[in-house]
């Protein structure tokens, strides 16, 4: 069973890694997304 928070998390995953692979910092997406550095990695 897949939970509701699952998929949400996995679908904001994609354009967080998009951004971080195109130069943005890892902190300001983190705050962005409301999630912590430790998550981010």
């Amino acid at each position: 069973m897949v939970l509701w928070s699952e998929c949400l998390v996995t679908k904001a995953h994609r354009p967080f890694v998009a951004r971080l692979t195109e130069g943005e910092a890892m902190s300001n997406l983190c705050r962005e997304f409301g999630i912590s550095g430790k998550t981010g990695t």
